[in-house]
């Protein structure tokens, strides 16, 4: 997180405080390497708990709320790297504008919240067996869950983490997460066509 380590430092004296939420179901011995360096706080949201809050569908996010509590800033996919993220979160730590909005802000879902609800579920008992390091029971389970609810990153990633880590480590390997991205999709939009049901015992194909 080395950019924004230069932001707050740029501004922590403008009564401007970074929380960093790492949203990672496998515990903070994970994200350490990932915040070295830094000098804000981090805490570790091991149940998802922020991102169901918010439906968020992608990460990294952005929530800006000021001294009285009120959100002036919501952004799905918010960025460092992003000049005009940055310059929002500027904006209203000199309190230069009241609000911010992206014509993007808004997450949204086309699953149920059933189905939603069951995916979580099943998240969590992925993350669970994870810890274990019972894997392939923890990748079933994860499976199951992306197939519920497809847009939702936070999942995806924590599949890939388990079986592919040297793309995690010593340094995340974003190029292949892209493409591995693109691969996925196009093969679970292949098998929602051939009507993949999704059901509290997992997915599968109807029998003909």
């Amino acid at each position: 997180m080395p950019g924004w380590q230069k932001v707050y430092e740029d501004n922590k004296d403008k009564n401007f405080e970074i929380l960093s939420v790492a949203v990672d179901g496998q515990g903070a011995e994970v994200v350490k390497p990932y915040v070295k360096g830094t000098t804000f706080t981090t805490v570790v949201d091991e149940n998802n708990t922020l991102v169901n809050m918010f439906r968020f569908k992608a990460i990294p996010n952005g929530i800006f709320i000021d001294e009285d509590g009120i959100i002036r800033l919501i952004k799905e996919g918010f960025k460092v790297e992003n000049s005009e993220h940055v310059k929002a979160v500027e904006q209203l730590i000199n309190k230069e504008v009241e609000q911010i909005e992206f014509d993007d802000s808004a997450p949204k879902s086309e699953q149920s919240d059933l189905q939603l609800q069951l995916a979580q579920t099943k998240f969590k008992l992925g993350m669970e067996y994870a810890k274990q390091k019972r894997d392939d029971e923890a990748l079933k389970e994860l499976d199951d869950a992306i197939l519920l609810d497809p847009d939702n990153f936070t999942i995806r990633k924590q599949r890939w983490y388990i079986r592919y880590p040297e793309k995690f480590s010593p340094v995340i390997d974003f190029d292949w997460q892209t493409g591995q991205l693109e691969k996925e999709q196009k093969y679970e939009e292949h098998h929602r066509n051939q009507g993949l049901v999704c059901g509290p015992d997992g997915c599968f194909l109807p029998s003909r």
